[in-house]
């Protein structure tokens, strides 16, 4: 059973996530943030991981305790589901082209949270979100998730384009990294007995 619900509610923030790591892609995220419910959308999609959100915040103030508190709360609910880790691929990486935007992710489910961030956006917004937050939430995530995280963007002149293509390439690398593992099904993918 590798699925799980986090809720976590601060003076900021109200949030649940429900996750399946054995889904098919179904996602129902209503942050109040219509990009990010977008990205949260994709990065369900394309990871086969069934993702539901509910998140209340202080929109009013802006959107960053939002979007930060949402991938804590991911991150949390991942490790949650993925328990000791036995049996699961571990890595995974993905180069996704998106028109004009190609973005690279690498990553590992170690327990020890690092993010490599080389992404660059053209401009400030996309609509009204702040590109600055796409950082942020996957920052929260790695955080949280115990995963170290490398994203590095080749290519890319459309902002809209550069964060679509950074949610689907985690999202894909992800559904790499959990998957069982048919040869070692058994076992903790580490020498060290532990992740």
């Amino acid at each position: 059973m590798r699925k799980a619900t986090i809720t976590r509610k601060t003076a900021e923030t109200e949030i649940s996530v429900t996750l399946d790591l054995d889904g098919t892609g179904r996602y129902d995220c209503q942050t109040g943030v219509g990009f990010f419910d977008h990205m949260l959308d994709q990065l369900a999609r394309h990871s086969l991981i069934d993702i539901e959100i509910r998140a209340k915040g202080d929109l009013h103030i802006d959107d960053h305790h939002t979007v930060e508190d949402c991938g804590i709360a991911l991150g949390q609910a991942l490790v949650q589901a993925l328990g000791d880790k036995r049996g699961i691929r571990r890595y995974g990486e993905c180069s996704l082209p998106m028109d004009d935007a190609q973005v690279a992710c690498a990553l590992d489910l170690s327990g020890r949270p690092y993010l490599v961030w080389n992404v660059d956006f053209p401009s400030p917004k996309i609509g009204t979100f702040d590109t600055e937050l796409v950082r942020e939430f996957f920052q929260a995530l790695a955080s949280h998730g115990g995963i170290t995280l490398h994203l590095d963007q080749r290519h890319g002149i459309n902002a809209h384009h550069i964060a679509e293509a950074a949610f689907k390439a985690v999202a894909r690398a992800l559904r790499a990294a959990v998957e069982p593992d048919p040869r070692k099904s058994d076992a903790i993918p580490s020498t060290k007995g532990a992740l």
